[in-house]
């Protein structure tokens, strides 16, 4: 059978010109694709973390629903309740259900109604086993039974991972993993991990060393204070920083060092 030339067809105006040496795409098709180099921004939902400078730096400008986030931290129960508190603040305010399992500390329930909490709306789930709480996990994500999970998973390998992120993407809520950061060297599915840290003068300390986008170089700094402390603590204690770059300004180079003398003891008579 020969092969039958036709003439080809009016230019489409839908095509958009490429940069040079790059084939034509059509427009839908061009709106639809991501560049590696450039922060994601065709993400299913979000919710804002309530932070404004980590929500510049996240893809979509919040927390990801419908995925899973990783945050990892040198000590568990310390930091999470302060960076996600916010967030979780907007989803009970929305009336929606936060859950949590197996949390390494008692949740402290005169802390979290400071941060703006419900009890009405607070699950806690303990499970001590690793699978236990691997199971429990799955299956909050996999019945879309909250509007927020935070799992502690401190063991859990990157196929179970992968398998948590599928379920994940049919979950129209938040879902946060929190593992130490020691984690940050091993295989995860998880779109989005961040690790905090604490800073001298209370503040947070975000690396997001994974997302959809370019590597974020640097740091991410949030202002933050513990609920409560702010109104008792002195204003030498608001900035600590303050108190230790006096001690180090006096051992600089060129400066002069006083010596402490020791105070001397009264006569005995």
């Amino acid at each position: 059978m020969p092969f039958v030339l036709r003439r080809a067809d009016p230019i489409d105006p839908t095509f958009v010109s490429p940069p040079d040496g790059q084939p034509s795409v059509r427009a839908p098709v061009a709106n639809a694709l991501w560049r590696a180099s450039e922060l994601g921004t065709q993400v299913a939902a979000v919710v804002s973390s309530g932070w404004e400078l980590l929500d510049r730096e996240l893809p979509g400008g919040g927390w990801p629903c419908q995925a899973v986030t990783e945050v990892l931290m040198p000590q568990p129960c310390v930091i999470e309740w302060r960076l996600l508190g916010p967030a979780l603040q907007s989803v009970v305010a929305a009336e929606g259900q936060v859950a949590v399992v197996a949390p390494p500390r008692h949740p402290y329930l005169p802390g979290l109604l400071h941060e703006g909490l419900n009890e009405r709306q607070f699950v806690w789930v303990q499970a001590d086993a690793p699978a236990e709480r691997l199971w429990v996990a799955e299956q909050l994500i996999k019945a879309n039974a909250c509007s927020a999970l935070i799992a502690w998973l401190p063991q859990v390998r990157p196929e179970q991972l992968r398998r948590l992120q599928a379920c994940a993407q049919s979950c129209e809520g938040l879902v946060f993993l929190c593992r130490p950061e020691a984690a940050q060297h091993e295989a995860s599915a998880a779109p989005l991990r961040v690790h905090a840290s604490f800073g001298l003068d209370w503040e947070l300390q975000l690396r997001i060393f994974k997302r959809r986008g370019p590597v974020l170089e640097g740091i991410v700094t949030l202002p933050s204070m513990p609920g409560g402390l702010a109104s008792i603590l002195t204003p030498r204690l608001l900035a600590p920083s303050r108190l230790f770059s006096r001690e180090v300004s006096a051992d600089v180079v060129g400066s002069p060092v006083v010596p402490l003398r020791p105070r001397r003891q009264p006569a005995a008579h």
